[in-house]
């Protein structure tokens, strides 16, 4: 679960909420979860309207409520998760944070519901199909999930996180073409995914193998993993 923060006006307390903001989320990264909630809960006094304040608190209590088997800390991080959803109704960490809990928490049906209404909610944004397809395939219901998908390429054809996921899918189903296509579109739009251009390669190599040198339909391979540093 990534902590995230959005760019606020760098001055007064909106500021001094950035920037704590960050601390945080590098003493979440190295596992300091309490000190870490400690600079969220700084950066929420700083700055009561940002959302990303609230969901920080919430992904650090959800972990820490997660590897305690602690209910009570499960039930403070789904109230910030809905207090940042007040503040941000489309905010997609949020959202996958809080359906992540109640799935964990044995509420399926109200993780489905969640994500289905912020799509019904906001029909023009992608990432609401992409994070309920995520769902459905979490619960094998791939067709759906791929339905999904492509309706969220329809509504963002750059969206990145969607095209990631449709290559995953077809690359699972056999497409591999397509599923390349994918990766390749998404690495275009953000060529510093390391992960991302060794998966090309590796598609690559495997299409290759099947018809060495040439692709299923006759055009030559061209390696698209980057050769710079990161």
């Amino acid at each position: 679960m990534l902590l995230a923060w959005s760019a606020v006006a760098s001055t007064g307390c909106q500021f001094s909420a950035m920037g704590q903001n960050a601390h945080g989320a590098r003493l979440y990264q190295q596992g300091q979860y309490q000190a870490a909630l400690q600079e969220f809960q700084k950066a929420a006094a700083s700055s009561p309207t940002n959302p990303d304040s609230y969901y920080n608190m919430a992904a650090t209590m959800h972990r820490l409520g997660s590897q305690q088997n602690d209910k009570a800390l499960l039930a403070q991080a789904e109230t910030l998760y809905n207090q940042c959803l007040d503040l941000s109704p489309d905010h997609v960490d949020c959202h996958r944070g809080l359906a992540v809990l109640l799935v964990e928490t044995d509420r399926q049906d109200r993780a489905f519901n969640l994500l289905k209404n912020w799509a019904t909610r906001s029909p023009q944004l992608a990432d609401a199909r992409v994070e309920l397809a995520r769902l459905y395939e979490e619960f094998g219901d791939m067709e759906t999930a791929k339905l999904q998908l492509y309706q969220a390429v329809q509504l963002d054809p750059n969206n990145q996180r969607a095209l990631m996921a449709l290559g995953r899918q077809r690359e699972k189903a056999g497409d591999l073409q397509q599923a390349l296509a994918n990766y390749q579109r998404a690495y275009s739009l953000n060529n510093m995914q390391p992960q991302l251009a060794e998966r090309i390669a590796s598609l690559q190599r495997t299409i290759a193998g099947q018809a060495p040198g040439t692709t299923a339909g006759g055009t030559r391979l061209v390696n698209t993993a980057p050769t710079t540093r990161y």
